[in-house]
């Protein structure tokens, strides 16, 4: 049994001390919540206040993305060591945004999992197609040479601490939504993609979560489909309220 995910991305969104009033009112709202596992990435500045009210609650706190050198000469860059001592124990990586706005690839994508692991933050690793790509009939050409470049050269133990997210590029902050059916046929893709790849032990326990607009109204027809293990949401976990409705899905 795949113990469901619900990740907030909150990405360039909310200082320390607006990150420390949202957790005053969401801790309030899911403190009965059981049997799920709730992670919230703030931004880098936010990560030790988010940390720190996090403390003694069943509350996940990620950063949003890292750099695979440990320390030296690459200013603006965050290590995993320098996650890890703010009190983070995952971190996301590949999201869709830094691949369109920065240029990272699938080789900078497999050198941040590999470093991630290495120093034991649970990657949460982001695929997914965008709009030219899906009309053209080429989602699962994309999403299949994304998780090749992400995970080459990964041994099934490594497999088997990694979280996945499909994002498809063209839902996130649309308003747009891939229908339950549509995610879940991406999603038995890759679950297919890691069968093969690691075997059945990894495949079957491996969560693989949705996201793009993701609201209180849409989560229960997306958990209700087989290999949908949880979403990834974005501007719905900034407000307490709307997050805690994703988080008690029925």
């Amino acid at each position: 049994m795949r113990v469901p995910i619900i990740a907030g991305n909150w990405k360039m969104n909310k200082t320390a001390s607006e990150a420390r009033a949202f957790f005053s009112e969401f801790i309030k709202l899911i403190k009965d919540v059981k049997d799920i596992e709730i992670i919230i990435a703030p931004p880098f500045t936010a990560l030790s206040a988010a940390n720190e009210a996090a403390k003694d609650t069943i509350l996940k706190i990620s950063a949003q993305d890292m750099f695979w050198e440990e320390k030296g000469a690459f200013t603006g860059e965050i290590s995993s060591i320098m996650i890890k001592d703010a009190g983070c124990s995952l971190c996301i990586i590949g999201h869709s945004e830094r691949r369109q706005y920065f240029g990272e690839t699938d080789e900078a994508v497999n050198k941040k999992i590999k470093t991630a692991l290495k120093f034991g933050l649970l990657p949460i690793f982001c695929i997914g197609e965008n709009l030219k790509e899906r009309e053209a009939n080429r989602t699962m050409k994309v999403i299949e040479a994304q998780l090749h470049g992400g995970l080459t050269g990964f041994s099934e133990n490594d497999m088997d601490k990694i979280i996945l997210a499909y994002e498809p590029v063209w839902a996130i902050g649309t308003g747009k939504t891939a229908t339950p059916a549509q995610a879940q046929e991406v999603h038995k893709f890759i679950r297919d993609y890691i069968r093969k790849k690691a075997g059945d032990k990894v495949a079957d326990g491996m969560r693989i979560l949705y996201g793009g607009s993701v609201t209180p109204e849409n989560i229960n027809g997306l958990m209700a489909e087989e290999d949908i293990d949880g979403a990834l949401v974005g501007g719905a976990s900034l407000k307490p309220d709307s997050f805690a409705g994703i988080v008690r899905f029925a």
